[in-house]
């Protein structure tokens, strides 16, 4: 039996992507995808296998988790606050689905194998998954309120503005990251 298409398979990870109400940007952020395997080490099953960082030791959450996860936080943040805020704040829920889904991606160009282990490479190194990722998204013709999200939503977008899907992802990333980081847990 052959293996399903490498878009296949991304759409099989991101079930997510059909949450993109405009066809144009859905397509874009899985082909995005689909790029970043193309120039990886990785392979998408391996999504489900690898941890989701290589800063907190012994992590046993898969990357596909966390990354899933932090796109849900953020969606029903900003569910809740559009309803509670009106247009306010005006969050664009397609911008950012479409962010949520990339923030990481960059890290597929980040990581590398090394005896069967997995690391960081040199590239990685010298360009953290936000600047990889970001020059992904500008390769794809992603809009550049998407890119802005890729660039700062880790410590590296700390010194910028963001925009109000900036701030959600950044957040919605950052409570799970701390959350496994640095929470006690008491059973």
């Amino acid at each position: 039996m052959s293996q399903p298409s490498l878009e296949a398979q991304v759409k099989d990870l991101w079930p997510e992507l059909e949450s993109i109400n405009n066809a144009d940007l859905r397509q874009k952020t899985l082909r995005t995808w689909c790029v970043a395997f193309e120039r990886s080490a990785l392979k998408p099953a391996d999504l489900h296998e690898i941890p989701f960082t290589l800063l907190i030791p012994n992590c046993k959450i898969s990357f596909i988790a966390h990354k899933r996860a932090v796109f849900h936080v953020a969606m029903d943040s900003a569910r809740a606050m559009n309803r509670f805020f009106g247009d306010e704040l005006g969050v664009d829920m397609d911008i950012l689905a479409s962010g949520s889904i990339l923030i990481d991606v960059g890290k597929l160009l980040e990581y590398e194998r090394a005896g069967g282990a997995l690391r960081q490479s040199v590239k990685g190194q010298l360009l953290r998954h936000p600047f990889s990722g970001a020059g992904l998204c500008q390769e794809m013709g992603l809009p550049d309120t998407v890119t802005h999200m890729v660039a700062t939503h880790s410590k590296e977008g700390g010194l910028g503005k963001r925009t109000v899907e900036g701030w959600i992802i950044h957040h919605a990333d950052f409570v799970s990251f701390d959350a496994l980081r640095d929470s006690l847990v008491v059973k």
